[in-house]
């Protein structure tokens, strides 16, 4: 039987997108400033980012049987929280430039990282990883433009190889001989952010797990999303979850914070690290980690550019952007401009990779901004909409969502003591850019 019904996606497809989605840039490189800032406790938060994006995952794909409609993160928050169209658009909006910043950031970075990975475990191309990098969104965008079924086929096709290859790094780390189960120990104060280094972490970590919503996302596009779109997540879950705590495990063995602390060109490519510092010996595992970093980066950057197409054109549609942006073409059936608006960014921040710690910390701190504007979605969407017998419906109540807006808050308070306010500033300064372009948007449209 066909996985696809009529050029859409079914339960197979759906799962590989999600695990290309979060088996991306941060394994191979934001892990390592998880290990940097909390050193072997890291392990507890990417244990903890996996819980609260689960959950989030549910709400949303709660939402998505109330208002099954692409481009979910502009679509969900208007519905459930606006009351007039003015509202509804204004709120949308927000969510949805919030979250634009948190595919296209993740996309460029995943691309920059692209042409690192290849760097190091190819030295002739050392000095084209700009290049590469731009070549690398063009390749994926291009993708992008034909049909999603398209698209689903070669994310799963990659996704595949790309579980393999990070099996069979885990296994050589583990059983090298050069695997240190005392590198874990003292397991709280290794990193540089002390004891409670690890709380510091859930957001980067969280970042990882962003794409669970993918699917959520893109519902209009997914076979009998009622039941693909939470079987496909928690399919997808449990075997990232497995295999991001597998290779922490068989990192930090490997490599300590220390090491990173005072190699921070290192800190970006921790599976590299650790090959070069304790598996020299085994020059093959080198270049299988860069093509493993390379076909996850690909599987991400794949994922992202479509959530980003879709969200503009979910914003299009409602009269926030041109109405070029919402017009799907006639033969691949997606949104074509919005689609090249997101390429062109995106290959735009490429060039540009000495913000690449910004990028990260902002689009972390946008992506802790549309969970929560979710997870008070989903409190409002069952006040508003009686359950209907058969839908979906994420367990726990209202007590979930309440659970993880607290956790999140949580999560950054020990950097806002710290001093860690500039992030907040410049998430600020992004948000106004935003309420500018809508003002703008709207006004044209009510013209």
């Amino acid at each position: 039987m066909s996985n696809k019904e009529n050029g859409k996606l079914g339960l197979l497809d759906s799962t590989t997108i999600l695990i290309g989605g979060m088996i991306g840039s941060a394994i191979f490189s934001l892990s390592g400033m998880t290990i940097l800032c909390a050193g072997p406790a890291c392990i507890i938060s990417w244990i903890i980012a996996a819980i609260i994006l689960y959950a989030y995952g549910l709400q949303t794909a709660e939402l998505a049987t109330v208002y099954p409609s692409s481009g979910g993160v502009f679509v969900f928050p208007a519905e459930a929280l606006g009351k007039t169209k003015k509202q509804k658009k204004l709120i949308g909006w927000i969510t949805a430039w919030a979250y634009l910043f948190t595919c296209i950031g993740g996309a460029a970075f995943s691309a920059t990282y692209v042409g690192t990975y290849l760097g190091v475990g190819f030295p002739s191309l050392a000095n084209a990883q700009i290049v590469i990098a731009i070549g690398t969104i063009v390749v994926c965008g291009i993708l992008n433009l034909f049909n999603i079924s398209v698209t689903g086929k070669a994310n799963t096709a990659l996704t595949i190889l790309l579980a393999a290859t990070m099996v069979v790094f885990v296994v050589v780390a583990l059983f090298s001989g050069q695997w240190d189960a005392a590198m874990l120990t003292p397991f709280f104060t290794q990193g540089s952010a002390g004891s409670w280094g690890f709380m510091s972490a859930i957001p980067i970590a969280m970042v990882a797990y962003g794409s669970i919503v993918a699917v959520a996302f893109m519902v209009g596009e997914i076979k009998d999303p009622n039941k693909t779109v939470p079987k496909a997540m928690s399919i997808a879950m449990l075997i990232v979850a497995t295999l991001y705590i597998l290779v922490m495990i068989a990192v930090l063995g490997l490599v300590s914070s220390q090491y990173l602390q005072e190699n921070s060109g290192m800190a970006y490519i921790p599976l590299y690290a650790a090959a070069f510092t304790k598996l020299a010996s085994i020059p093959w595992l080198i270049k299988l980690i860069s093509i493993s970093a390379v076909l996850a980066l690909i599987t991400t950057i794949l994922v992202l550019i479509a959530l980003a197409g879709r969200t503009l054109q979910a914003a299009a549609a409602d009269g926030v952007l041109p109405m070029s942006f919402a017009k799907n073409n006639e033969k691949t059936k997606v949104p074509t401009v919005s689609l090249e608006v997101v390429i062109v960014v995106t290959a735009i921040l490429t060039v540009f990779p000495s913000f690449t710690s910004m990028i990260v910390n902002l689009g972390a701190l946008c992506s802790v901004l549309v969970v929560a504007v979710i997870c008070i979605s989903v409190i409002a969407a069952r006040k508003r909409h009686p359950y209907v017998e058969g839908n979906f419906r994420a367990p726990g109540g209202n007590a979930i969502p309440v659970i993880t807006i607290v956790a999140l808050v949580a999560c950054y308070v020990p950097d806002i003591i710290r001093g860690g306010w500039q992030i907040w500033a410049y998430t600020a300064i992004y948000l106004v850019i935003g309420l500018i372009i809508y003002f703008i948007g709207a006004g044209k449209a009510s013209d």
